[in-house]
């Protein structure tokens, strides 16, 4: 289920937009101002932020740019949703880091499809086609892990944690950034968890000789990298 935290100050359109993301399946958090919305992205990296220009404290342009200046947030999706709907502010707050800019009115059918789109091209992870990495196959709609003809036995949470790598690979992966992304909150699970289900992740995966694709990168984090030793 993807998080997606609604970024908005009048009511009646929070509700509105909280009310068709619910009803999709997504889990829903409203923030009326920006002070709010700093205190939800900070608590739980979301997956996605519908965000309004004019907002009470900071204004939705200062809080993009904020978070695409930070490490943990870079990555973050942001749709604009706003009554700006001049050429310069549409421009302006593509500048800023929106992914994508809706203008008010706006339809809800077209709000979702935007969404999704979203979704799709920065969070890969989120949807239920099977993924491939070098031998390594996971299949999240029969929760199924495999290398040819062998499956892997993993738990659910090393079964969400080899799926985040295997969608994000190559890449390293600080201790942090991996609790907000498979864990979903930062704040309250020590950091070492990550490194015992790490070690559970690479158990798990020796029996088909692919332990030695979750790297450890020295003061950074771990990767998973493509490639697995001929040995193996």
């Amino acid at each position: 289920m993807s998080r997606v935290l609604v970024v908005e100050d009048e009511a009646a359109i929070a509700e509105l937009i909280s009310l068709n993301l619910r009803h999709a399946g997504y889990e829903v958090t409203v923030a009326p101002d920006s002070v709010r919305a700093i205190a939800e992205v900070d608590k739980v990296l979301p997956d996605l932020v519908i965000l309004d220009w004019m907002l009470p404290g900071q204004s939705g342009l200062t809080l993009a740019k904020r978070w695409r200046a930070e490490a943990r947030t870079r990555d973050l999706p942001i749709i604009m949703l706003t009554a700006r709907a001049d050429e310069p502010d549409k421009i302006a707050g593509l500048d800023a880091g929106a992914d994508d800019y809706l203008t008010k009115p706006f339809s809800t059918n077209e709000l979702m499809a935007r969404i999704r789109a979203v979704l799709r091209r920065k969070a890969p992870e989120a949807l239920d086609s099977a993924v491939q990495v070098g031998p390594l196959r996971l299949d999240p709609a029969t929760r199924r892990v495999s290398r040819g003809e062998q499956e892997v036995k993993v738990g659910p949470t090393e079964f969400r944690l080899l799926h985040f790598f295997m969608t994000h690979p190559e890449r390293v992966h600080s201790r942090a950034q991996l609790l907000d992304r498979v864990w979903g909150d930062h704040v309250f699970i020590e950091e070492r968890t990550v490194d015992v289900h790490v070690k559970r992740l690479r158990e798990a995966l020796a029996p088909v000789g692919c332990s030695s694709m979750i790297e450890t990168v020295r003061g950074a984090g771990y990767r998973l990298t493509q490639q697995v030793p001929a040995a193996a």
